[in-house]
């Protein structure tokens, strides 16, 4: 079943897509196609006569009409899964897209991380996946504030296995507190989700001795608002950058139209749409205006 930690470090991913390659070239030195496009792609695989399998992640690099590279995104804290599956993944995917598939699989624990580290024979002859694994020790350790500031995502994952060093939780914290940006608490609730107790206590300390918002009444009061309204620009965002990938010129009013709805509900019915649409003015129905 899966975990606070899991579903935090899956939601770290899909709100920012370019982690993955970030981890994938940066820290695990692979080469990758060099595109600005990448794309949340459909997580369940069906290779019919056999039942639907569903990874984490799914991410696609390049235009949709001709992928350049695909990435498999699984998050494993213990070794239930078996490493066989990753590769019926890959092939299955590959048969959907015809590109490239690189598994990353993250891994918390190191014992768990040299475990699917291991080549995968998966039956057929001629065809063994090596996983790209991201273990405690590929993670760095993220002291300096600006480094953090920086990469955001990355300093999470960076309290997640190194929190007991004060200097890691010092770091991120005074990265959030000079962001003050509208992702920013966010990224905290990240953090703390993925970290264990005696971390979530060093958080707490820290964060309370600065003056973050999440800790002022008004902010207790609304945080929960908050986070429904930040969850309505990221649908927003996310819409554009679909329309985007599709051609669509997204005209002024229109993207007002998106940016400024907080129906979160409405904006992903839209989503919906705009992955078939032929024309802009079919995303909306009667009732939009």
């Amino acid at each position: 079943m899966p975990s606070p930690r899991h579903d935090a470090l899956i939601r770290l991913f899909s709100n920012r897509p370019q982690l993955a390659v970030e981890v994938l070239r940066d820290l695990l030195g692979m080469h990758l196609p060099a595109t600005p496009l990448i794309r949340l792609e459909e997580c369940t695989f069906n290779t019919r006569p056999s039942d639907d399998i569903e990874a984490d992640l799914v991410l696609v690099l390049g235009p949709p009409q001709a992928p350049a590279h695909a990435i498999i995104v699984e998050i494993q804290q213990d070794k239930s899964k078996a490493p066989r599956q990753l590769a019926r993944y890959a092939a299955a995917l590959w048969l959907i897209l015809r590109c490239d598939v690189t598994v990353l699989i993250v891994c918390p624990d190191r014992g768990v991380a040299a475990h699917y580290a291991v080549p995968i024979d998966s039956g057929l002859t001629g065809y063994r996946l090596q996983a790209r694994v991201l273990g405690p020790d590929g993670i760095p350790a993220i002291i300096d504030p600006q480094e953090a500031a920086a990469n955001l995502a990355l300093s999470v994952m960076a309290v997640m296995v190194h929190g007991r060093d004060r200097k890691v939780v010092e770091a991120f914290a005074t990265a959030l507190t000079a962001l003050r940006d509208e992702h920013a608490p966010k990224y905290y609730e990240y953090a703390y989700s993925m970290s264990a107790p005696e971390v979530r206590h060093l958080l707490e300390e820290i964060m309370t001795s600065t003056d973050w918002p999440v800790y002022s009444p008004f902010a207790r009061e609304h945080y929960g608002r908050g986070l429904d309204e930040g969850k309505a620009e990221e649908a927003a965002r996310m819409l554009l950058l679909v329309l985007g990938a599709r051609g669509f010129d997204v005209p002024d009013d229109i993207r007002a139209q998106i940016s400024t709805c907080a129906d979160l509900a409405r904006l992903e019915s839209w989503t919906t749409r705009a992955v078939t649409v032929q024309t802009l003015r079919d995303l909306f129905d009667q009732s939009d205006g």
